[in-house]
């Protein structure tokens, strides 16, 4: 099954606030292998084959964070498969990019950090027949990651950008309430409950996959939204099957009292830390 594409609903694409839009950009194309999709004065989108993944816009108001506030834990960039994790581990080898890693079990993951602070994760998913669910949760496990058998699996393959294939495969979020977040992540979005870290973590999907997005409390309980001003997440977007479930989508939104706006065919809101969303149809 596919996890990124409809009738799931899955995120699609983010845009960051940036401070050095140039370094940023360079950071993106030449170490990460993203392709440049739009070039302007104040933005840059980058993607992969052609589809939107990541939008960098800068702006001379914008300063550098200070504090402790919700928005970007990190963004997830899937890979089709481990001999791409293996190459791209070998890649950010040769570059001196500091990494961690892990092995969760359902994926394989690589983390770093780009130039202004924004988590990320590389990753490939194992296979779904491969993960392990306990009723309704799936297992997911913090294990260290074989990096050698990782590394051996890209067959000796040089890196060249990020391949065909490559999506966004889910975001994770720092939000002020936990309880909150759940509510409005399953009652309002629709999204299903898939794991549960004791009371510091959640995470949700739509189709039983592993997490399209996940939620923490780990810059503390009732930190601020990120002011606008800020750099760091300006909002991410959801994609959904149509205009019938983008309808219901808002209705429950509505119902569930969230901020709610249609801006021509993209339906606007926010969660209630303030982390700011697009839902769009087509």
């Amino acid at each position: 099954m596919n996890f990124h594409q409809k009738p799931v609903s899955y995120v699609e694409s983010l845009t960051l606030k940036v401070l050095d839009l140039p370094e940023m950009s360079r950071f993106y194309t030449e170490v990460l292998g993203f392709e440049t999709i739009e070039e302007k004065e104040n933005e840059t989108v980058l993607g992969v084959g052609g589809e939107e993944i990541l939008t960098l816009q800068s702006a001379p108001e914008f300063k550098a964070k200070a504090g402790r506030f919700a928005g970007l834990y990190h963004f997830a960039v899937l890979l089709p498969d481990r001999k791409e994790l293996g190459k791209i581990l070998l890649h950010l080898h040769e570059q001196r990019i500091p990494i961690g890693s892990s092995d969760h079990q359902v994926s394989e993951a690589l983390y770093l950090s780009d130039p202004e602070g924004n988590g990320i994760e590389i990753y490939r998913d194992r296979e779904p027949g491969e993960w392990e669910w306990r009723g309704d949760q799936v297992h997911m496990t913090v294990d260290p990651l074989d990096v050698q058998e990782v590394a051996q699996a890209s067959n000796g393959e040089k890196w060249s950008g990020m391949p065909a294939g490559t999506v966004l495969g889910h975001i994770h979020l720092h939000v002020s309430d936990l309880q909150a977040a759940h509510d409005f992540y399953t009652g309002a979005i629709g999204f299903g409950l898939v794991a549960n870290l004791g009371n510091q973590a959640l995470f949700v999907s739509d189709g039983n996959y592993h997490h399209h997005i996940g939620l923490n409390i780990w810059n503390g309980t009732g930190i601020p939204a990120l002011p606008d001003q800020t750099a760091g997440l300006g909002h991410y977007v959801i994609r959904i099957a149509d205009e019938q479930a983008q309808q219901a989508m808002r209705d429950r939104l509505q119902a569930y009292g969230a901020e709610v706006r249609m801006e021509g065919a993209t339906l606007e809101t926010a969660d209630p830390s303030g982390n700011r969303i697009r839902i769009l149809t087509a």
